[in-house]
């Protein structure tokens, strides 16, 4: 029995990907243990904060870095950062501060919700957030018509959640950014590269710890010095909501580590042979198509993705997800789509055996309408 099963949950198999409502990430052996030893010790915080940032650092090519608890705690951090640039007095008084210079630009694409509102994370850092052209189309003159006295920084959302076209490019955001002498913040938060958007440019960026970096429940904004001297000092105000732990700063620093070791091109050939196997079996079925698809965003992560007939059927995908989810193992699958019949798999998080179970689990639900 599993240590949820113990408490009576289901076990999870997560098809879906590392997402913050299953857990993000599974520790490996490794960071676990290294968390273990660290719990068990006193530290001081202060330093603590201030050696990890340093470190992590050394691995993203930036300046310095802030930990966090994750990246939603990284935005609002850097926008509390920008505006009381180090003022104890105004960073006390964050959300509720009366200052100027606090609009946080934002495309609208980019406006989302990834599980809460990013405008709300703006918020939480006392800025108010300024979203931009149309949701399908954006323009650099409604990023540079904008911007005011009022302006703090420039927001850059790089995830699947956000819309893929007519936005502005980052490159571009960022010179206008530099054109303007306005910092950019980039939410990085499950993008594998931890040094492309310094390299771009970018003068704060914000990285789960527990997504594509495979630690604990963490996080860490990385740039600009003066701007993260800033942002580390948000623990005597905002931050101190979002603390984080000693073990999980460490954890985070062990996995950060391992995962600049790892072979990144050979486990995603990996992940693509086992969606490519199970592609073949599940084109076998009655009813389903499956394809192997990349991200929406343009990482480097291939999906199967399963497109459902309900005509043939007799069902939606929406009635598949749900034989999914009320077994027991509860299988859980990326369901973004699901609304014009397209499920798809993702293969990071699938432990060994974990595509078998899918497939006999997928066989057992068609089977059932005949």
């Amino acid at each position: 029995m599993e240590v949820y099963e113990e408490i009576g949950l289901k076990r999870i198999i997560n098809g879906s990907g590392k997402m913050t409502a299953l857990g993000a990430s599974v520790l490996n052996d490794e960071v676990a243990e290294y968390m273990g030893k660290a719990s068990k010790e006193y530290v001081d915080m202060s330093s603590l904060i201030d050696r990890a940032g340093k470190i992590i650092a050394k691995y993203v090519d930036a300046e310095d870095a802030c930990v966090t608890t994750g990246a939603a705690a990284s935005i609002a951090i850097s926008v509390a950062g920008i505006i009381t640039n180090g003022d104890i007095s105004k960073i006390e008084k964050i959300p509720f501060i009366d200052e100027d210079r606090k609009e946080i630009i934002i495309q609208k694409g980019h406006s989302v919700n990834f599980g809460a509102p990013i405008v709300q994370m703006i918020g939480l850092g006392g800025g108010i957030p300024i979203e931009v052209g149309q949701a399908n189309s954006v323009k650099t003159n409604h990023i540079e018509e904008a911007i005011s006295e009022k302006t703090a920084a420039l927001i850059y959302i790089k995830s699947h959640h956000c819309v893929q076209k007519g936005m502005v490019p980052l490159e571009d955001m960022i010179g206008i950014a530099k054109k303007y002498d306005i910092p950019i913040i980039v939410d990085a938060a499950a993008e594998e590269d931890l040094k492309k958007y310094i390299r771009l440019g970018a003068d704060l960026v914000a990285y789960s710890g527990g997504k594509a970096i495979c630690g604990p429940t963490s996080g860490f904004v990385a740039g600009k010095k003066d701007l993260i001297d800033s942002c580390k000092l948000q623990y005597k105000g905002i931050g101190r909501a979002m603390k984080v732990g000693k073990e999980n700063i460490m954890g985070l620093l062990k996995a950060i580590d391992l995962y600049s070791q790892k072979d990144n091109k050979l486990i995603i050939e990996e992940q693509k042979r086992t969606m490519q196997r199970l592609e073949k079996e599940v084109n076998k079925l009655k009813g389903l198509k499956a394809t192997i698809a990349q991200d929406e965003a343009g990482r480097e992560i291939y999906r199967l993705k399963i497109l459902v007939d309900e005509e043939v059927l007799g069902v939606n995908a929406n009635y598949i997800i749900d034989k999914f989810q009320s077994g027991n193992p509860s299988i859980y699958t990326r369901n973004h789509y699901s609304n014009i019949g397209i499920i798809y798999i993702d293969p990071r998080p699938l432990k060994v055996g974990d595509d078998e179970k899918i497939l006999e689990r997928l066989k057992e639900i068609i089977s059932g309408l005949e």
